[in-house]
């Protein structure tokens, strides 16, 4: 059986990941594949709601706890969901993954190149990684108007900033950025034509 393909959008809060990701796995099931969606924190499992509730009460862990949290979560949900998915042949969409660990624990102070060796080591490596690039600004204006409990942990504009500038410094081949200023169909149109370099994908008409 073909192993399936992992595509995972990554980004500040607010720059429209959860949208886009939706946009292409209809795209991508129109198209006839078989398409899991997911995302992190992964609330399938004991850490995700944990953290969840952690990013809610405004009160954050000491950096190398928050990060020991996302990585327990991580690997409930590469056991529960990604791995499955991925053995089965399908085209797992997942909105963030260990890129947004390596930024937002790399932006607490934590060594960012050995949190993404150490993913790279343990975790399955996406096949690609659609970076939605836009301003700390703009993402966090985004937010002020949309319905959903706050997150005041992590959506505070100097930590944002920082976060920021942590994804601009990774450097790898299966990362593609993407603006994110633009508006949303216009942003779907560049995720149609980044995801098309992948040689397993069926044509998104």
């Amino acid at each position: 059986m073909t192993a399936g393909l992992l595509l995972v959008f990554e980004g500040l809060d607010g720059s429209g990941k959860s949208t886009q990701l939706r946009r292409l796995a209809q795209r991508l099931r129109e198209a006839g594949a078989v398409v899991t969606e997911t995302a992190e924190p992964y609330m399938g499992g004991t850490w995700g709601p944990r953290i969840r509730e952690m990013a809610r009460s405004g009160k954050p862990l000491a950096p190398a706890e928050e990060l020991r949290w996302f990585l327990e979560q991580r690997r409930e949900h590469v056991r529960d969901v990604i791995a499955p998915a991925l053995a089965a042949g399908q085209v797992v969409l997942s909105d963030r993954y260990y890129l947004s660990t390596v930024a937002y624990q790399g932006a607490r102070g934590l060594d960012r190149e050995q949190i993404l060796q150490e993913s790279e080591a343990e975790f399955p490596v996406p096949d690609l990684v659609l970076l939605l690039e836009l301003s700390a600004e703009e993402g966090l204006g985004r937010i002020a108007t949309r319905s959903g409990q706050a997150e005041p942990v992590f959506e505070k504009r100097e930590f944002q900033e920082r976060v920021a500038a942590e994804f601009a410094s990774i450097d790898r081949p299966y990362l593609m950025r993407i603006p994110a200023t633009a508006d949303p169909d216009t942003v779907a149109q560049a995720v149609a034509a980044a995801v098309a370099v992948l040689p397993r994908l069926p044509r998104l008409h």
